[in-house]
């Protein structure tokens, strides 16, 4: 097998800090800065909601045909830094401008948020369908993709709460305006373009495969259909992600409108950093222990009873955080076995095939988190306008029939989803370490691997 060297596992694990800030910023708090910062009408908001919905569908189709790019691209650079390092820059600037206020209002602005949106998120795929199918071409060793999966999760996750603990305090104490906000994100900008640079040049890309034809635009949905082993995954990361987006989505109004103390968000979300990190810290050994299907089984479990105990728990921070500490320990878990299943579909649908198309199958990570973030923005969104907290002017406006519509949408339908997400992975995806050794022993043999797929 390749061997990953330490030099690319920290280089492209750090790749993770400033996107996953941004990201963050981008599809859990763009709807609290369009409803809290500049206070939008309904009227502007189903707009905005449609959008967003509209954008992250069609967006999520052309991570497709990015992975039929990156699979074609011949540069002295390799296939996957060009493309880093043009959406980088790209969807940086676009972030900035979709936290700017420009003044517009009305038509105007949903004229202008749906060019910047759209932009933001083609510019988004760009860099983000290269910089992930990266993963699976540093190393076929499943124990090393775990590994590096998990720590490029350790410091997404670090990314991610960097935003979701620092958004409320630091932007109070700039100001609290859209000036405020707009700054905060051009501070996450620069760190994302800053810590992308060090993927860009700091990884060495191993020959993993032997050279290959073109692949044409009229195969690439049919690669993706054809490996079922990959739609299993998708469809149950697709429910997972809904999920588990639809949740966090809703963290920051839950404080304000049901807790009633948005302050506690903060250290609330700091909390569940530190749990989600040390899972990721822990699933090696915890993969080593149970194995990837009971590891799984146990994840869904954990999701499920945190589900339950925040559904009924009072508003009780001791309780609360109990709900979340299940809840985000088990996202760690099933986020990382779902990356590296994505990754060894690669060499399946290789074997299935006779044709490698990494970019291609690791599309379907990007396709399944934007399908995933447009419907759960979807939900929040409407929820906020049927529930009356969009033009509620506090806590006290907020009816509670509203607060519980408020419970259902975040709680009971992403508990729904999780169940259904076990479902479809127990019955349909059946590639395990073993499958995947013999998978790769068979290409080998064909002559279908490079020469850092080698043995020794």
């Amino acid at each position: 097998m390749s061997s990953l060297s330490r030099r690319n596992l920290w280089s492209f694990s750090v790749g993770t800090l400033g996107r996953d800030f941004i990201y963050t910023m981008v599809t859990m708090f763009l709807i609290v800065f369009l409803t809290e910062v500049l206070d939008l009408d309904d009227q502007t908001m189903w707009w905005v909601s449609g959008i967003i919905v509209t954008a992250r569908l069609f967006d999520a189709f052309t991570d497709i045909l990015m992975g039929g790019v990156v699979d074609n691209t011949r540069t002295r650079w390799g296939a996957y830094k060009p493309w880093i390092a043009i959406g980088v820059l790209v969807s940086a600037g676009c972030a900035v401008a979709l936290f700017t206020d420009t003044g517009l209002r009305g038509p105007a602005f949903v004229a202008f948020f749906a060019v910047a949106y759209l932009l933001w998120g083609l510019a988004w795929t760009t860099n983000d369908i290269p910089y992930w199918s990266l993963l699976p071409a540093l190393t076929l060793d499943p124990a090393q993709r775990e590994r590096l999966g998990s720590t490029t999760k350790i410091f997404a996750t670090v990314g991610l709460f960097a935003a979701v603990v620092s958004v409320t305090p630091v932007t109070r104490a700039l100001g609290g305006g859209p000036g405020a906000w707009t700054a905060f994100v051009a501070y996450g900008a620069v760190a994302m373009v800053t810590f992308q640079a060090v993927t860009v040049i700091g990884v060495r890309e191993p020959s993993l495969t032997r050279p290959q034809e073109r692949t044409g635009i009229r195969e690439l949905f049919a690669i993706v259909i054809r490996n079922d082993q990959l739609v299993a995954v998708a469809f149950t990361m697709i429910l997972f992600i809904t999920a588990y987006t639809t949740t966090t989505t809703f963290g920051i109004y839950f404080f304000k409108y049901a807790y009633r103390d948005e302050t506690m968000y903060s250290p609330f979300a700091a909390v569940l950093g530190v749990a989600q990190l040390l899972g990721y810290a822990v699933f090696p050994t915890l993969s080593r222990w149970l194995g990837r299907r009971r590891l799984f089984g146990a994840g869904i479990a954990m999701s499920m009873a945190g589900y339950v105990v925040f559904f009924l728990s009072p508003m009780n921070m001791v309780i609360i955080g109990a709900a979340g500490l299940l809840l985000f320990t088990a996202n760690s878990i099933i986020v990382v076995l779902m990356l590296v299943a994505v990754s060894d579909c690669i060499e399946y649908g290789q074997w299935r095939s006779g044709r490698r198309n990494g970019a291609v199958t690791f599309s379907l990570q990007p396709f399944i988190y934007k399908v995933a973030g447009a419907l759960g923005s979807g939900v929040v969104a409407v929820t906020l306008i049927l529930t009356g907290i969009n033009s509620a002017a506090d806590a006290d406006d907020v009816t509670p029939a509203g607060l519980l519509g408020m419970k259902v949408a975040m709680m009971g339908l992403p508990a729904a989803l999780i169940a259904a997400a076990f479902l479809v992975y127990r019955r349909w995806y059946r590639i395990d370490n073993e499958l995947h050794a013999r998978i790769v022993a068979e290409l080998r043999s064909r002559g279908q691997l490079g020469r850092d797929a080698e043995p020794g």
